[in-house]
């Protein structure tokens, strides 16, 4: 209550829509029910959500009315002819555009939109192509149509003269647009033409960048326009003249709409699932009437001509922009769906909009701004909001920054993503599709970017640092139903994980001292001799399968012998494991050695399925999945197998073999061949090693924690067993995370090699409860908060075992561990 009234005491005039027709609490109680399940969404920047009210009006309307196709001239299609007129109007209107100087163009969204462009200007040699570096690449890619005509491309800095990083002069005289290095491709095989000086030109900026949220001063449009040699003063563009101006409002025009009465740019273009949520797959490009008798369209369809014949050249096209654009037939029922998104903004107005998202995202910088942690050092980097107090009318609701540990290097930001999801809350992370922007502002050079990539590093793969600097960063945005709760949550979020008071050293590993420890958690030494003994074995022929436990089992040269010898593959290509069939943990496995048989059970399958392991059941030469896995030769063979795990799983797929290889390869994060931790021997569909031990005694301090935190939620959960966390050996005996410190170990003649820890994912959120599978959030919330390291949230062990090729070899329960510690 005191954190509100303190917000609302500095942006109560702003928050909440007090002279709307409804307040905030009001369209959360009636528009926005299914948020009340705990979920934070603050990902608005990528779409923001529909309201439940408006979908209710967009069903009442498709079940009240018949809509059809417009290309005909039927009372139905007359109507729906009418409908999207009066669709177009409204987006027209929405951006005060009036419809004698603009057309609305629909198209599949705001790509869509851009590549129209991109496709159809008047390029010659002799034409230039400036963009803001802060562009989506949506933008980026219309450079691929000028450079392939011959024309110029430059990257620009928009700034002020003053060169006051981050700040926009509010009158145009005062922007200056910087460029970049230009760039030029080979034109040897491209018709030359005489140079004349009545190219076109176009400038492209968005309304608002997506990656940081500031907004560019729209003086940029008539500057161009009309004062173009001082705006390029110093550029080798300043003397290029019919500059033409695109605006991407596909972020901006949430919140504030470009004014084209105003700002009159030649193109602008709109996504509207970013407006209102719904529907997806539809945008549309502004485009002033007289440029658009300049662009060049190619193309033509059913519904951009007049008339055309089959076996000759001859076709005529239709006239109004329009319909000389708009390719095949329109989406007609998404198009009629926006009417009623438009009405929910009309009735609160976007300037209301503005205010209400523009509070909670100055609430967060301001809050993000001020966290220290207990050295007194910086958490929080923000970007593009160096100074709040001037910025502030130049922001959108987006909020985008990396933290810092205490000693100042980097928290990842896929950490952030990871222990915001474990809380509830949305985010995005990466780069935004904006690489300009993104090197712009976390200070990466040509150099770097290029080494990032020869290292691996592509968009959405698990790259967050490279040489101790982010690849990306962390970005939450606002939409008009967020709330303050929201924006309160998510503070109290990074405090509690990432702001560290005085180092502590928890139950065997060096904690940042962020949480208390718990009563009684110190841990009785162990008596008993031998110290640690091998209490289980437990192998899983079928990666993310269930396994099956043993009292003996021969090991080899990849681990335990058949070990996760097996996987289940999308008709993608995809891997499939519990994280996106969570059924599959309800598939048994089990192996008879002397049959030689793999026999799978599972409870949506009448009959047990039997497969043959013997080697000379597949073919060694057939096809390779990552150089590893093999078809199953026999094809009724193969069809049988795989229509039992189609329907095992309820969806179509295969089951692959690993096949003998010398290769060490392993699979990453995004199922992609990558080295695996465990290099210097072979692995079979395991993500990182051979083996994994987990301590009976670690599991119990966990349940401990566990128990103390249901106590506090007055909550009743079932304790955990090992074998949740799909490890090959538990061991009993001794004190919890000892096992941390081992650097190799023997169990009885056998001798392993510590990997370090296995870092844990939400798989261990998966859990089944007498055939159901169930999802929550533990325990890996819990082990987050004590057992993270530099981004990883470690539990268990990861082992390497150094096989004595000259002996056959075999595991037994009961054998003693000895461990040599660090």
């Amino acid at each position: 209550m005191i954190a509100m009234e303190e917000f609302l005491k500095e942006f109560g005039d702003y928050y909440g829509y007090p002279d709307g027709p409804k307040n905030i609490k009001e369209i959360r109680e009636t528009e926005f029910k299914r948020l009340d399940k705990g979920v934070v969404y603050l990902d608005h920047a990528g779409s923001t959500l529909y309201s439940e009210l408006q979908m209710e009006n967009i069903f009442n309307d498709f079940t009240c009315n018949v809509y059809g196709n417009p290309h005909s001239q039927s009372d139905i299609s007359s109507a729906t002819s009418d409908l999207i007129a009066d669709a177009r109007h409204q987006v027209l209107e929405y951006f005060s555009a009036s419809p004698e100087d603009y057309s609305c163009i629909f198209t599949s969204g705001a790509t869509a939109a851009l590549k129209l462009v991109g496709e159809t200007f008047p390029w010659t040699q002799d034409s230039n192509f400036l963009y803001s570096m802060e562009n989506h690449n949506s933008v980026l890619g219309i450079r691929e149509y000028a450079l392939g005509q011959g024309a110029s491309a430059c990257a620009v800095d928009v700034e002020e003269a003053a060169n006051q990083p981050g700040q926009l002069a509010s009158s145009g005289p005062f922007i200056k647009v910087k460029h970049r290095a230009v760039q030029k491709r080979n034109t040897s095989k491209l018709q030359k033409e005489e140079t004349r000086g009545d190219a076109y030109n176009l400038f492209a900026f968005p309304s608002e960048c997506n990656f940081t949220g500031l907004r560019f001063n729209l003086d940029l449009v008539k500057l161009m326009k009309e004062n173009t040699e001082t705006t390029l003063q110093g550029s080798p563009f300043a003397m290029s003249k019919r500059w033409m101006v695109l605006i991407d409002a596909a972020k901006g025009c949430a919140t504030l709409p470009p004014n084209l009465s105003e700002y009159p740019a030649d193109f602008v273009v709109v996504s509207f699932y970013k407006l209102f949520g719904y529907p997806t797959g539809l945008g549309a490009l502004l485009v002033r009437n007289d440029a658009a008798k300049l662009l060049k369209k190619t193309y033509f369809s059913g519904g951009t001509v007049a008339a055309s014949i089959a076996d000759i050249d001859f076709v005529k096209r239709r006239e109004r922009v329009e319909d000389f654009f708009e390719d095949g037939s329109a989406s007609f029922l998404s198009i009629a769906a926006i009417r009623h998104g438009f009405k929910l903004l009309k009735s609160l107005t976007s300037s209301a909009i503005w205010m209400h998202t523009t509070s909670l995202s100055m609430y967060v910088k301001k809050k993000l701004q001020a966290l220290r942690h207990g050295n007194g050092a910086v958490v929080c980097v923000l970007y593009g909001s160096e100074n709040l107090k001037i910025l502030s009318h130049k922001s959108g609701p987006t909020v985008t920054f990396n933290l810092k540990r205490p000693d100042g290097s980097w928290f990842g930001y896929l950490e952030v993503e990871k222990l915001a999801s474990l809380s509830g809350i949305q985010l995005r992370t990466g780069c935004f599709c904006n690489p300009g922007a993104c090197a712009k502002y976390l200070d990466l050079s040509h150099s770097d970017l290029l080494s990032n990539v020869e290292a691996g590093h592509i968009c959405w793969d698990g790259n967050d640092l490279i040489n101790g600097k982010p690849t990306g960063a962390v970005r939450v945005s606002f939409g008009y139903m967020s709330t303050f709760e929201e924006a309160k949550k998510f503070i109290d979020f990074i405090i509690s994980s990432f702001v560290s008071p005085l180092k502590k050293i928890g139950n065997g590993i060096i904690v940042s001292g962020r949480f208390t420890q718990l009563p009684g958690e110190e841990l009785e030494s162990k008596e008993s001799f031998p110290s640690y003994y091998l209490k289980s074995v437990t192998i899983y022929p079928i990666k993310s399968c269930a396994g099956f436990s043993v009292t003996r089992w021969p090991l080899c040269r990849t681990g335990l012998l058949h070990d996760r010898e097996w996987m289940i593959q999308g008709l993608t290509g995809e891997i499939l494991t519990q994280k996106k069939v969570p059924g599959m943990s309800l598939i048994s496995t089990f192996i008879d050695l002397e049959e030689g048989l793999l026999s799978v059970e599972s409870a949506r399958c009448k009959d047990k399925l039997h497969i043959r392991i013997k080697t000379d059941s597949y073919n060694p030469r057939s096809h390779e999945f990552n150089s590893h896995a093999n078809k199953v030769e026999n094809h009724n063979e193969e069809t049988r197998i795989n229509c039992w795990f189609t329907d095992a799983i309820g969806r179509q797929c295969k089951l692959l073999r690993y096949s003998s290889s010398n290769s060490k390869h392993c699979l990453n994060r995004n199922k992609a061949p990558g080295l695996c931790r465990d290099l210097e021997s072979n692995i079979n569909f395991a993500n990182e090693a051979q083996f994994l031990l987990i301590s009976e005694e670690s599991v119990a301090d966990l349940n401990r924690r566990l128990e103390a935190k249901d106590e506090d939620d007055n909550q009743a959960r079932k304790k955990l067993d090992p074998y949740r966390f799909r490890p090959n050996l538990v061991i009993s005996g001794g004190e919890a995370y000892t096992e941390d410190k081992w650097r190799t170990l023997a169990i009885g003649d056998h001798h392993f090699t510590s990997l370090g820890g296995c870092n844990r994912c939400q798989m261990i959120n998966i859990s089944n409860e007498a055939g159901q599978v169930k999802k929550s959030n533990e325990p890996l919330t819990t082990l987050a908060s004590y057992r993270r390291v530099k981004g990883k949230i470690l539990f268990g062990t990861l082992l390497r075992y150094e096989i004595d090729a000259k002996t056959e070899s075999w595991i037994r329960v009961g054998e003693e561990v000895n461990p040599d510690i660090e």
